[in-house]
């Protein structure tokens, strides 16, 4: 298998051709200036995998808006065949997993908690409490009664202080009585369909089909004459509720179906009250209740027991003690006392007192479980919190238990001690990132995709800040280093640290410029070499014999510039940018003629870099607009040509049109930043290729 993933892109958003590598098992950074295609990338890449798993065409999405009426001009990407799983790191993923309502991350307790040895231990335990799980499920008979008996209990609806309350499956079914045992008078010739099972359907169509009953004296079915019967057919839906019938079927059947495990008195009691004709008195709503609770209760010791493992069994002290509180004494449950129910609640005893012979290593594998619990949690905490500690922040978090034995991970400020709420509106935009980040890291390392992509993460933040994040996500033990990553920025700062910097870090790893120009998205390997200060990349390109003299003149100018040396030399480079042909000496409080002296001197400062140069034949050349458009088209770098434009409009600004960009081209455009090192602009492109276009139209028409 290659170690390289060599991946070509076609007409997705500003990209019409990309090729780039991705090395694998180790931080790919691919840095490049803001619309050079970086985030268009990461969309093809996980669109072809979304594609590729769930057969879609995501990737459309991507098609230029100049192609959309080209159907031969689609979206296409290859070389990415072995990624079958990526994670991204952008505004989405915060948005959708990070600072949810009651936790830090979704799914916390499974990142940070539920891993192998987790699992194992849970195992471990089931093993010895699985004479009660079997039991449950080899006796069909005993789920069937524990729905059952969920069933009967929610058709009481919720608790009152007394009596059923009104809006009950039961209240409706039998406050008026059971009318399906006592049919009313007079309609006792519907007895066959009013006892049928499906008798709520009938009852239903009954109600359906009165909107046309009052269309004539015929039956709407038979077309037979009605109308001395018409009066008692409206009767039945006056009489009968379809879903008060189809309730009281129900009831009527849970009942039967729960009969035998109901004492002999209570059976008939319950059969009395399934009888009633006049609706249920307050003693049998009494005894319905008595009836309930002890249901409840009886159903409440199943369902513990068939859930008995860690998360039941792991705060309390003596298991031995537990266990017993599980078995059943029929003795409290006078309705529910029969030879049914007993028989039930004997086979669940055993379970437990088979359980009970293995209780010392129960008890000793819940307290490893335990254990493992507190060493993760005190891991991952240690972990996030020194990160948040050597980036600046004031805060903290903690893993904390939550319902089911799941745990959450919650934001705690240093200065309260008070878990945070609503943690999204108290974090700034840079914080909310930087946390998002970390948890982010872990996401990955807990589900281990194919790919990793960081798109543009770490620009927004100050430098201590970034090298936390970046020493959290790559230098700890647990982190993304050997992971396959690609890390797609515009700020040049990450590839200073692990391509310059801490080269014994991120030894493995890879860096490339992506340039992008008039859709054609290339890169350029960076290495150590290219990776230089300001004030280098001027004396390399000055030194360079390949260059033009003017082109030179730039970089002596900004290294000047760089070292803060305003003397004569610096004096006569400026008057030539300006095309002065008597130079003149600028101070902060006086602008005055050079001397000759001044001039001769400068001169001979300059000629220690720039052999040949003569202030007067340079001169010329710059106000020779055909010599320096000549010099302009010849020029490969991006940057110089920003600056030879800067130099032949210099006394034309009635040439340039008042528009934004063309005044951002002449005062607002820098690509020297505050960083020490940089690349070198002859060899990386670091001017926008829409402002040198702007610049060549201007240039043409001089």
């Amino acid at each position: 298998m290659a170690d390289n993933m060599n991946i070509n892109i076609k007409n997705c958003n500003n990209i019409d051709t990309c090729s780039i590598s991705i090395k694998k098992n180790c931080l790919n950074i691919k840095y490049g200036i803001n619309g050079a295609g970086k985030s268009s990338i990461a969309s093809a890449i996980l669109y072809s995998i979304k594609d590729q798993n769930n057969d879609s065409d995501t990737l459309k999405q991507l098609k230029p808006f100049k192609y959309i009426r080209q159907e031969e001009k689609n979206p296409e990407i290859c070389g990415i065949e072995e990624i079958k799983s990526a994670k991204i790191f952008n505004e989405e993923y915060v948005n959708e997993f990070v600072f949810q309502p009651n936790e830090l991350l979704k799914g916390s307790f499974d990142i940070f908690i539920r891993n192998n040895d987790y699992e194992n231990g849970l195992k471990q335990i089931d093993s010895l409490v699985v004479a009660i799980k079997m039991t449950f499920i080899q006796n069909e008979e005993i789920e069937t009664l524990i729905n059952d008996l969920s069933e009967l209990s929610s058709s009481f609806g919720r608790p009152t202080k007394g009596g059923i309350h009104a809006s009950s499956n039961i209240s409706k079914a039998f406050k008026d009585g059971n009318k399906i045992i006592n049919i009313p008078s007079g309609l006792e010739e519907y007895e066959d369909y009013i006892k049928h099972q499906d008798n709520y359907k009938w009852i239903k169509w009954q109600f359906d089909g009165q909107q046309y009953l009052d269309i004539t004296e015929k039956c709407p079915y038979c077309v037979s004459n009605i109308k001395e019967k018409k009066k008692t057919i409206k009767r039945i839906t006056e009489v009968y509720d379809s879903r008060s019938v189809q309730n009281l079927n129900k009831i009527i059947s849970i009942f039967h179906k729960l009969n035998q495990y109901f004492s002999d008195d209570t059976k008939l009691k319950i059969d009395e009250f399934i009888k009633n004709t006049e609706g249920y008195s307050d003693e049998q709503v009494a005894y319905l209740r008595e009836i309930r609770d002890q249901i409840d209760r009886l159903n409440e010791k199943f369902i513990k027991t068939k859930s008995i493992g860690f998360i039941s069994l792991k705060d309390v002290e003596k298991v031995v003690e537990e266990l017993k509180s599980h078995k059943i004494d029929l003795n409290l449950y006078n309705h529910l006392k029969s030879e049914s129910t007993q028989e039930k609640i004997d086979i669940v005893n055993r379970s437990i007192d088979e359980t009970l012979k293995k209780v010392r290593e129960l008890q000793g594998q819940i307290n490893i479980q335990k254990h493992l619990i507190e060493k993760l949690i005190k891991e991952h905490k240690q972990e996030i919190n020194s990160f948040l500690k050597n980036a600046g922040y004031e805060y903290k978090v903690d893993l904390k238990e939550g319902t089911k034995g799941n745990y959450n991970l919650k934001l705690i400020h240093n200065a309260v001690q008070d878990e945070v709420s609503d943690v999204k509106e108290h974090l700034s935009f840079g914080e909310r990132n930087a946390f998002s980040l970390v948890l982010f890291m872990y996401d990955v390392l807990k589900h281990s995709p194919d790919l990793i992509i960081l798109d543009d993460p770490i620009s927004s933040f100050d430098k201590n800040k970034k090298y936390a994040i970046m020493d959290m996500l790559f230098k700890r033990e647990k982190c993304l280093k050997g992971k396959t990553v690609l890390l797609l920025t515009h700020d040049f700062e990450p590839v200073i640290d692990i391509k310059h910097t801490h080269t014994d870090v991120f030894g493995n790893s890879s860096a490339t410029f992506l340039e992008n120009k008039h859709g054609d998205l290339k890169e350029e390997q960076i290495l150590i070499a290219d990776i230089q200060s300001f004030a280098e990349v001027c004396e390399t390109n000055i030194t360079d014999p390949s260059i033009p003299i003017i082109n030179k003149i730039v970089y002596l100018r900004r290294l000047y510039e760089v070292r803060n040396a305003k003397g004569n030399a610096y004096q006569l480079i400026s008057n030539l940018m300006h095309k002065r042909k008597n130079p003149e000496f600028k101070d902060e409080n006086d602008t005055r003629d050079m001397t000759k002296e001044e001039i001769n001197s400068g001169e001979k400062e300059i000629q220690k870099k720039i052999l040949s140069f003569d202030y007067s034949k340079t001169l010329e050349i710059i106000n020779d607009d055909k010599q320096m458009k000549k010099i302009y088209s010849f020029t490969e770098s991006n940057y110089e040509k920003l600056h030879i434009y800067r130099i032949i409009f210099a006394d034309k600004t009635n040439a340039i049109s008042e528009s934004v960009i063309k005044k951002f081209i002449n005062e607002a455009f820098h690509i020297e930043n505050d960083y020490i090192f940089q690349l070198n602009p002859r060899k990386y492109q670091m001017v926008p290729q829409f402002v040198i276009d702007e610049c060549d139209k201007t240039v043409k028409n001089i």
